[in-house]
């Protein structure tokens, strides 16, 4: 009885997760077309901008401010689960430095269109909200989740892919090495996760990023006669 009342509550998270994954779809067809509206892309018509570094900070704060909120009123038999406590270590660990560190890292970045960052903001919400109260309230692993195959490796790009690395080397062989290594980080993370929260966070990154990357990449093929040819876009040596 207890493990099907358990389902039943759960559902409404596994809908939000669909819904995450139609986003992802919608992302991709969107900015296949249109220029994503920061950076290099951006317009003297996109309105109001927010300075960079207070934009950063302030769209990605949820991701860390909502899990921290679900930690606190999480399910004490969830938190004494090693698996889940280590997952949303990671999560919370990746978003500690993406919205309190990196912000004040920045060095004369663009300014972002307001509009872009209200999206963000709520986007943040939403999948900080997913992510955490799966991991607080359902996620049920065995004892020795720990120790497969599956949680080691998905393990292993977040803890090699530290938020906002370089990737120095990597910009040699892909245009968007940053963006190559934000995707490896969450299909680890999905993978460590093995659930369908995970997965649509890493499929949302996919498929927002790949044509964001194929356009910086066009930019730079415009901009500079001699840029490499034999650089791909995304995936080194493939893609």
């Amino acid at each position: 009885m207890a493990m099907a009342l358990a389902q039943e509550q759960e559902r409404p998270l596994d809908a939000l997760a669909y819904l995450e994954c139609l986003l992802a779809l919608a992302g991709f067809a969107v900015l296949s077309f249109v220029d994503p509206p920061y950076g290099r892309h951006s317009s003297p018509s996109s309105g109001p901008r927010v300075p960079a570094r207070t934009a950063w900070a302030v769209q990605e704060l949820p991701s860390l401010a909502v899990p921290l909120y679900e930690c606190a009123r999480a399910s004490p038999e969830r938190l004494r689960s090693a698996p889940n406590r280590v997952l949303l270590a990671m999560f919370l660990a990746h978003y500690t430095q993406r919205s309190l560190i990196f912000p004040f890292l920045i060095r004369g970045g663009k300014p972002t269109p307001l509009y872009s960052c209200v999206i963000a903001f709520f986007f943040c919400a939403y999948n900080g909200y997913l992510q955490s109260r799966y991991l607080s309230q359902y996620a049920v692993y065995a004892d020795d989740w720990v120790t497969d195959p599956r949680f080691l490796i998905g393990e292993c790009p977040q803890l090699q892919t530290p938020p906002h690395s370089n990737h120095r080397g990597l910009f040699e062989y892909v245009t968007a090495a940053n963006y190559f290594g934000e995707i490896v980080e969450w299909g680890g993370y999905a993978l460590a996760s093995w659930s369908l929260q995970g997965g649509a966070f890493a499929l949302f990154t996919f498929c927002v990023l790949l044509p964001i990357a194929k356009k910086h990449h066009q930019w730079y093929l415009e901009k500079f006669e001699d840029y490499p040819k034999f650089r791909k876009i995304l995936i080194p040596f493939l893609f």
